[in-house]
């Protein structure tokens, strides 16, 4: 014989399974949420692990860490990444794409590839050689770095000034100080 439930037990059955849906739904989105504020920690933890291996000397591991972060536009795996082609650490040899990647980190405001623009100028390496540009750069570097970093930078630009009469030390301030991040790079 068929029992029949009463109408108040069909509706706390229906209550049980909305609930359990709304549970549901709020896990799911709970998760996206994470998941997506979780996607800037990975980046930051991507940037480190290539870091780590970089100073570890691991450069295979470095490029695979942070070739996709410098694909995203990321201006610190850019310049790293400039650092490993301009010497050919795990990556081939490659001054105009050691250049490319200083270039695209430094209008972005990164001090590193700032000063490391500046020598690629200083050097003439995968450009041409222009002490002005060198000193622009270099100039910018140690006005946005702290500490031993910020001295390193300036000793490179004071050993740039030395071989550039004063107008052109004057244009090269010039330079830094018009310039701003995100502008656009002129040769």
């Amino acid at each position: 014989m068929h029992r029949s439930r009463p109408a108040s037990t069909d509706l706390h059955a229906s209550a049980r399974i909305n609930r359990r849906a709304r549970s549901r739904l709020l896990a799911i989105l709970l998760v996206a949420l994470f998941g997506i504020a979780a996607a800037p920690g990975a980046r930051a933890d991507a940037l480190a692990r290539g870091t780590a291996a970089l100073n570890r000397g691991d450069y295979i591991r470095a490029a695979a860490e942070l070739t996709p972060l410098a694909e995203r536009g990321n201006a610190r795996a850019l310049g790293l990444l400039g650092f490993m082609y301009e010497h050919g650490f795990g990556v081939p040899l490659a001054y105009d794409a050691a250049f490319d990647l200083y270039c695209r980190a430094a209008v972005q405001g990164d001090p590193f590839a700032q000063a490391m623009l500046g020598l690629m100028y200083d050097k003439g390496h995968g450009t041409h050689q222009d002490f002005i540009q060198a000193y622009k750069w270099l100039d910018l570097a140690a006005a946005r770095s702290l500490g031993r970093e910020r001295d390193t930078y300036a000793r490179f630009r004071n050993a740039v000034a030395l071989k550039m009469s004063r107008d052109e030390i004057v244009v090269g301030q010039r330079l830094a100080l018009g310039w701003l991040p995100g502008a656009p790079l002129t040769p």
